[in-house]
């Protein structure tokens, strides 16, 4: 899935299947969420706080956040579920609270009559855990990914020429540090043939820069030349720190970290085709691929996300599979197919994490497969709030 901008601005990560760490315990303040009442937020928040207008009417999508909390619920099952919230350092938050809340919401979201039915069950049965934030005052940035499609071929030609590699067999075994990006695959991006990855080409794509945002985003959509789809997904990577794109462009003086987007990031590279050989090589972490059966793509969970109601947050401190509220400015599709920016409450699910993502200032919100949802995600470079929502007790 793609992270874009401040995505490829600052994470530009994807997700990995990996289990939380427990964290030692910490004080009060060190903690990312903190107890809150309605009354502490402001006037305007208490207002939309929980009103999701997205459940109800004929663009509701109450189907699929149904699905997404069943997800979350699977995942809570697992032992992975177990390991990661043994020692989460938030008092009061478990992952049978979790469970909990999740089970009771569901039921909320099928009985209740409208939004605002919905909003005041909400206020009167949930306690609210806000997210610190970066600046400890609750602000949390918010960028949007989603998963592409791009044109592909199985096999290579003249137009066809950057392929995705499948995982090397021995990677377990590489002894640190591994091949650079150079090492690996050339400066060009043409030269995988002639070391390490030989004939573990997977699928050949006609643009360099989309194979690396494949790279980025840990899975895609492919058309294929004979008019078929295939799908790709994460399977392993080198072990090196992400590079962001996006902020080396902006370490250069290219552009400022408010204006990036990544619309004007692939049009400077379209414009400057020779700048990627000077850029991509500066991300080390090279990603590796298997084929998959074509459907949603798969967040850390292990399970489909959804698109505006999975969020990727930092997996070390934000409890996984939680139902969450965001408020944020989001990016529309209006009656005339523009795209305008408004403010929005939306109930969410954490289930996905990003290589970049990290805090409690965090957020990344998945947009769906295509290129609306690649136009929307990628106007998304803004701040709101975060809470977490969980049953009194």
């Amino acid at each position: 899935m793609i992270r874009p901008f401040a995505s490829l601005g600052l994470s530009l990560g994807l997700a990995f299947s990996s289990l939380v760490i427990p964290l030692p315990s910490a004080r009060a303040s060190d903690l990312p969420l903190r107890s809150v009442s309605l009354s502490d937020l402001s006037p305007e928040e208490q207002a939309r706080f929980g009103l999701d207008d997205r459940l109800w009417g004929t663009a509701s999508d109450r189907q699929a956040l149904l699905t997404a909390i069943n997800y979350s619920l699977n995942y809570l099952t697992t032992d992975k579920a177990s390991e990661a919230y043994a020692n989460y350092p938030v008092q009061g938050i478990t992952r049978d609270r979790v469970r909990r809340s999740l089970e009771r919401f569901r039921d909320l979201v099928q009985t209740s009559a409208s939004a605002a039915d919905l909003q005041a069950a909400i206020l009167r049965e949930f306690e609210l855990y806000e997210s610190v934030g970066n600046d400890g005052l609750g602000t949390v940035h918010f960028t949007g990914y989603f998963e592409p499609i791009y044109a592909a071929s199985r096999v290579p030609t003249a137009d066809y020429r950057y392929p995705l590699y499948r995982r090397p067999p021995t990677l377990e075994q590489w002894t640190d540090p591994h091949p650079t990006r150079i090492q690996l695959e050339g400066t060009d991006g043409l030269q995988g043939s002639q070391g390490p990855l030989r004939g573990l080409e997977l699928v050949w794509l006609r643009d360099r820069l989309e194979a690396f945002l494949v790279q980025v985003q840990g899975s895609a959509r492919l058309q294929l030349t004979d008019g078929t789809m295939m799908s790709v997904s994460y399977h392993g990577r080198t072990n090196y720190d992400y590079t962001s794109l996006g902020r080396e462009l902006v370490n250069a003086g290219i552009y400022t970290l408010d204006e990036l987007t990544l619309p004007l990031v692939i049009q400077y590279f379209k414009d400057h085709p020779e700048a990627l050989s000077t850029y991509i090589p500066r991300n080390n972490r090279f990603v590796f691929f298997r084929e998959t059966d074509g459907g949603a793509p798969n967040g850390t969970l292990e399970f489909p996300v959804t698109a505006e109601r999975t969020v990727a947050t930092d997996k070390a401190i934000m409890p996984m599979g939680a139902l969450a509220i965001i408020h944020l400015d989001l990016p529309i599709v209006a009656a005339d197919a523009s795209l305008e920016t408004r403010p929005v409450s939306r109930f969410v699910l954490n289930q996905d994490t990003g290589g970049a993502i990290q805090g409690p200032g965090r957020v990344d919100l998945f947009m769906g497969t295509g290129s609306i949802a690649g136009d929307r995600a990628g106007l998304m470079n803004s701040d709101g709030q975060l809470y977490f929502l969980l049953l009194k007790e």
